[in-house]
């Protein structure tokens, strides 16, 4: 207990081998039993950003700065993210109901190809009222090009979603987003943006967004990257 409170990835075979290089035989079973009584169980790793003692200090000063605020507030908030959508991703469906010796029937496989069939990069945006324009970015991003994907998708979205007057901007802080010339387009159109902290995409709620995107595009199988296109923007 002490060597797992200390080092919680250790694992049931460290244990046994540390205790029989002590001199006692133990099984994994009963190393695995006698945590599991002690309150604790075998899960999987959590995936977090990887944060210095800056990041700390600026999400906890982010998150005292808000601690009060009202589900007004918050309703004001146009969150926005880009995300990469796989043609055969990690959400495809992995398990399947068949007859035996029905394994390579074509509707109890997954099709593969190399390098994964090759990826989309999506810019979207939501709030409380509902989503906003999804549009596909060709080519590598770069400032200019973040800022035409503002004014054609960001603006029309707010009118769409009728943030009506004072709603605010999320956008993290990718160098694009606050490069002089974003912040002074932002500011020449009158657009509020909120102060985010650095290594923050899990506070942004657009992430369970992409996640439910991403498992009903699987669930619709695309054939291609412009089917996967059409498929993201209906769903």
């Amino acid at each position: 207990m002490r060597t797992v409170r200390n080092q919680p990835r250790t694992t049931r075979e460290d244990l046994v081998n540390d205790l029989k290089a002590a001199g006692t035989i133990v099984t994994k079973k009963t190393t695995g039993n006698t945590l599991r009584r002690e309150g604790l169980k075998s899960c999987s790793a959590r995936k977090v950003p990887l944060l210095k003692k800056a990041h700390i200090h600026a999400r906890l000063k982010f998150a005292n700065e808000h601690l009060n605020d009202s589900e007004d507030n918050w309703v004001k908030v146009l969150w926005s993210d880009e995300t990469k959508m796989e043609l055969f991703g990690i959400n495809s469906t992995r398990r399947v109901w068949r007859r035996r010796n029905a394994a390579y029937d074509p509707k109890n496989t997954i099709p593969t190809i190399k390098h994964g069939g090759g990826n989309i990069m999506l810019w979207g945006c939501f709030s409380a009222k509902g989503t906003g324009q999804l549009h596909r970015i060709k080519g590598m991003m770069d400032g200019a090009m973040y800022r035409q994907i503002l004014g054609e998708n960001l603006l029309p979205s707010a009118r769409a979603l009728k943030m009506g007057r004072g709603w605010v901007f999320q956008h993290d802080n990718d160098p694009k987003h606050t490069a002089k010339a974003t912040k002074e387009w932002l500011k020449k159109k009158h657009i509020k943006v909120l102060e985010w902290p650095s290594q923050s995409p899990d506070l942004n709620p657009i992430e369970n967004l992409w996640r439910e995107l991403k498992v009903q595009v699987a669930k619709r199988q695309p054939r291609n990257l412009n089917d996967l296109e059409k498929i993201c923007k209906e769903e």
